[in-house]
């Protein structure tokens, strides 16, 4: 049975690909709705398990951070677990691109949340019997593979939850989620380490919420996966490299989605402010760790913020103009704060700073939805975790050796600059992005769908 739209009956079509406002029987538009794309069962359920694992993860950052350096006394070892879990990442997202736009996606999703558990429970087990370093540092190459082969699947995944004029409404919550759990998480697994006396117990709670995950997956009821515009899909035994070519020519032939990515990934890699958040704390700002807590919340609850302000608003008209100044905006209030020696000062700038990254996030996901066809959404899903992946540890990377070369403020204010003149570069390098209008689904993605609908209501017919 498809999941068809609760404010219509159950003998009534989907709506129409690409459509953004219903109209009224006089013909005027219906008023936006901020939550339609929570009215639909399926991604309300992927929602609720994506928040839910989310947490779980922040938890065991937490926790494993705490844990690390209480037997260890090491930064060194701390170092290590970024590294751990990035490498495979970085090894075999590609891959796993591959096969998510060759096998069955929630059944990949499900076997890497699966294996997410078991790394959590090898970690209870370890922590709880003080077991060895290097069994631990395994776990977490055990989750960082997962990690790796989890991402393009759910991402890829996540379009088959609800029509395609709601991809932007989606995108919008999907990330208002992750970013709840960047604020609930930490503070929870922070309060439970001092609650337990000991990080164990939360690697437990961690393979809960999975366990919870995936229960959720098995109850979704997925709209049908498109094929390839010439109906033929690829065979299996078709190479894994030219697979990837393939991907990887689509994401040359589309520029707006390479502009998107690439300004991500420098953004990120320039504007790493959040990195050297201790050294502001402790002796710049001098607000200790308390002061600490709060900068660091600061992004995440000015992320949240503006998710929940998308979700009221209507869609981008021009998503393009939004997403360069967005970006340039916060590279402006990474200078700002880096500037700031007054502490109110720099968390308004940090909650700003989180806000505007998440239009980013937003614009760039729902841009991954609609101009992707859906029997490459795992390949190219693989190449933005990939970057992603990139900016964010190398991001911290650089911010550390700037800091450590020219001082901490200067490394922050040169970031902010980078960061515009990022900006400038992609609107002159890539013109299509200067001129991206509403963020809707591209028409031979359209008819993919349409023709998947109809494939869909063949199937329901025949039962």
């Amino acid at each position: 049975m498809r999941d068809l739209d609760p404010e219509q009956g159950a003998d009534s079509t989907p709506p129409m690909a690409g459509t953004q406002q219903r109209s009224t029987p006089a013909g005027r538009p219906s008023r936006h709705d901020p939550y339609r794309a929570l009215r639909y069962r399926n991604f309300r359920l992927l929602f609720i398990g994506i928040f839910l694992s989310s947490i779980g993860e922040q938890m065991v950052t937490v926790a494993i951070g705490w844990e690390l350096y209480d037997r260890t006394r090491s930064a060194l070892a701390l170092g290590l677990v970024g590294l751990v879990q990035v490498l495979p990442v970085l090894c075999f997202s590609l891959l796993a691109g591959h096969l998510a736009d060759r096998l069955n996606r929630r059944r990949m999703v499900m076997l890497a949340q699966t294996a997410l558990a078991l790394g959590s429970l090898g970690l209870l087990f370890l922590s709880w019997q003080r077991g060895p370093l290097w069994l631990i540092y395994g776990c977490l190459l055990i989750m960082g593979t997962a990690t790796a082969f989890n991402e393009p699947a759910s991402a890829a995944l996540l379009p088959q939850t609800l029509p395609p004029d709601l991809y932007a409404n989606a995108a919008t919550w999907e990330s208002s989620a992750w970013q709840l759990a960047s604020v609930v998480g930490p503070a929870l697994g922070g309060f439970l380490v001092a609650l337990f006396q000991g990080a164990t117990p939360i690697y437990g709670l961690n393979a809960l919420a999975i366990l919870l995950f995936l229960g959720l997956l098995a109850l979704l009821r997925l709209r049908p996966a498109t094929s390839s515009p010439s109906q033929h899909p690829v065979q299996p035994a078709e190479g894994t490299l030219r697979s990837l070519a393939e991907g990887l020519r689509f994401l040359r032939r589309t520029q707006v989605i390479l502009a998107a990515i690439t300004l991500d990934l420098f953004a990120v890699l320039f504007g790493g402010a959040t990195t050297l958040l201790p050294i502001y704390a402790r002796d710049i700002l001098n607000v200790g760790p308390t002061g600490l807590g709060w900068l660091q919340a600061a992004p995440s609850i000015g992320a949240v913020c503006v998710a929940f302000l998308l979700a009221h608003l209507p869609p981008f008209k021009r998503a393009g103009r939004t997403l360069l100044l967005a970006v340039a905006g916060f590279g402006l209030a990474t200078i700002v704060f880096g500037l700031s020696r007054s502490f109110w000062l720099s968390l308004v700038m940090l909650f700003i700073l989180g806000g505007l990254d998440n239009i980013s996030v937003v614009i760039r996901g729902t841009l991954l939805m609609t101009r992707t066809p859906d029997h490459m959404r795992g390949r190219v899903a693989a190449v933005n975790t990939i970057f992603i992946a990139a900016s964010n540890k190398l991001g911290g990377f650089e911010s550390g050796l700037a800091a450590q070369l020219f001082g901490p403020v200067l490394a922050v204010v040169g970031g902010g600059l980078g960061t515009i003149l990022v900006v400038l570069c992609v609107a002159l390098i890539w013109p299509e992005m200067r001129r991206l209008g509403a963020l809707t689904p591209a028409p031979e993605s359209q008819a993919l769908q349409a023709q998947a609908e109809q494939l869909a209501g063949q199937v329901e017919s025949r039962a």
